[in-house]
């Protein structure tokens, strides 16, 4: 075949083919604008949305520093005069009642927040400051299942401290060995030593020994090590 004919014959294919396409093009304009505005409506809700998540975010962390202000605060004896700029308190119980209340009003006013899930975690804590035993192990054992791994992470500490307090060393135990496997940014496998040999140390001086040990032998310079050289001092 000559080359002219078949540069002709692609320039025929190539004209069809565009003639086609214009044609389909024109017979569904509508379908191809509608589809436009859809997409232009999408683009538009994902950038409210994204905008409206900011806004939740900054006043979510705004009220979630009120209310740490709250928990922190200072426990002063009953007739203490106020102090300006202070947030002060008679009792544990009083602070406590104060701070769960801020903390609940994050989780419900900014429940899709990173911050609601760090103040269901305090409001466990107030819980157990008020002797709520029950409240504080089921919130602690709801964020135990976080995806979030540090937040995970803190509840297994909280709950295994619950765990201990009340008696149950056993499950106290398997929450602890959970933490010193799979550390975290906010419980180091120092901190879940730490704790575990605290358990060990009425009713099982040895073990608690390896692991304080093993705390100054892993971290030689560290604050962990030298906390553990206290209580290697205390150890009978």
């Amino acid at each position: 075949m000559r080359a002219e004919v078949r540069h002709q014959l692609k320039q025929d294919r190539f004209a069809v083919a565009t003639a086609e396409t214009v044609s389909w093009a024109v017979e569904h304009r509508k379908v191809l604008t509608t589809l436009g505005v859809i997409a232009g409506v999408i683009v538009a809700v994902v950038l409210a949305g994204y905008y409206y998540l900011q806004q939740q975010n900054q006043a979510a962390s705004l009220a979630m520093g009120n209310a740490f202000r709250t928990y922190e605060a200072t426990i002063v004896p009953a007739g203490t005069p106020p102090q300006p700029g202070m947030i002060l308190f008679n009792s544990t119980q009083a602070r406590a009642q104060a701070a769960q209340k801020l903390f609940q009003s994050v989780v419900q006013k900014y429940p899709h927040t990173h911050n609601a899930d760090i103040a269901r975690y305090f409001v466990a804590l107030t819980d157990i400051d008020l002797g709520n035993s029950a409240a504080a192990e089921k919130q602690l054992q709801d964020l135990v299942g976080a995806r979030n791994h540090d937040l995970s992470s803190l509840a297994k500490l909280a709950l295994a401290n619950q765990y201990h307090d009340t008696g149950r060393d056993a499950q106290a135990i398997d929450l602890y060995k959970q933490l010193i496997d799979h550390p975290s940014g906010s419980v180091s496998k120092a901190q879940a030593q730490l704790a575990l040999a605290d358990l060990y140390s009425a009713k099982q001086p040895a073990e608690a020994r390896k692991l304080l040990q093993q705390i100054q032998k892993d971290n030689p310079t560290s604050p962990a090590s030298q906390m553990a050289a206290t209580r290697l001092s205390t150890l009978k």
